[in-house]
């Protein structure tokens, strides 16, 4: 068992407290009544009682207050909760080619407008991580139910030299492998979603990435950004940034994905449709504060109960 709010747990010091004061207590009335000498006329004014029935209600009385302060603290039980491991990568391009504006605003703001409807608009079953690409790929976005994180990492994205799509797809396949304690072994079905503008200029080539990609059995979709007559400036050099999409297309046609281009970008529900369903599980801590309110209300009507019947007073 663990607790949200362990700092509570010090209000377990007072327990040992009341116990020994009550027992300072009992000890302090045997004291005073043996130092009564009259006993004829003790047993007058104090009839003897069965000596074990007063201790009952404080005992009880004692115990409520105990899972009173153990309920404080917010005990909370692990529990497996089975979830769906369907998984979508979404892989962003983040090369300079990416600041081109023939996409408006541009090539880079569109892609990320894009990827962001497209996870807000991801039916809540699926996983989503995020990876960026440039002269290399880095996960920024583990596959998580958490839409939140997995677009406030869009946000996060800076633009650098260089295109490496097939490390892209390298990178998104190990995060979907490393998705949870199974995935290694039993991966999670799942689907990849490259957004680019297509030329792959260093790292592993695509045909590596096709050939990975269909041995895991991963599809990869691809969105196209861009046109015949982008241009960037690259230290004060105005450069030709041509789209590619046959490098995207073969990309797409060769893993069973499908290949888009920016402005059918809205028609990705087709990229979920035919991922499948695996069951796993995850552990979540669950808050049981309320078992010892109510033990502790149980114990309570006890105590109370019991001083009622045998001394016609509550505790």
């Amino acid at each position: 068992m663990t607790f949200l709010s362990p700092e509570r747990l010090w209000l377990l010091i007072l327990a040992p407290l009341l116990a020994a004061t009550y027992l300072l207590l009992q000890m302090r009335r045997r004291k005073y009544a043996v130092r009564f000498t009259n006993l004829a006329l003790l047993s007058q004014v104090a009839p003897k009682r069965p000596g074990w029935r007063r201790h009952v209600a404080a005992a009880l009385f004692l115990i409520m207050i105990v899972l009173m302060m153990v309920g404080f603290a917010r005990p909370a039980t692990s529990v497996k909760v089975p979830r769906d491991r369907a998984t979508i990568m979404v892989a962003v391009d983040v090369s300079l080619s990416m600041m081109a504006r023939d996409v408006a605003p541009s090539r880079f703001d569109a892609a990320k407008s894009a990827a962001k409807t497209f996870i807000r608009e991801l039916p809540s079953r699926f996983n989503v991580g995020v990876v960026s690409f440039a002269g290399n790929a880095n996960l920024v976005a583990a596959p998580t139910a958490d839409r939140d994180a997995a677009i406030a990492s869009l946000d996060q994205l800076v633009l650098a030299k260089r295109t490496a799509i097939g490390e892209a797809v390298f990178t998104s396949l190990q995060g979907i492998r490393s998705f949870d304690a199974q995935a290694s072994q039993d991966p999670p079905p799942a689907h990849i979603v490259l957004l680019s503008d297509g030329d792959n200029t260093t790292g592993r080539t695509v045909q590596e990435a096709v050939d990975a990609s269909r041995a895991a059995h991963v599809p990869v979709s691809t969105i196209a950004f861009g046109t015949p007559y982008g241009t960037v400036d690259i230290e004060g050099e105005t450069t030709s940034v041509s789209v590619n999409k046959e490098t995207l297309k073969t990309l797409a046609d060769s893993t069973q994905g499908k290949a888009y281009e920016a402005a059918d970008a809205g028609q990705l529900d087709d990229v979920y449709a035919n991922i499948g369903s695996s069951l796993g599980f995850k552990t979540e801590h669950r808050d049981v504060a309320a078992r010892y309110t109510g033990l502790a209300l149980l114990f309570a009507l006890a105590a109370g109960g019991a001083s009622l019947a045998w001394f016609s007073r509550l505790p």
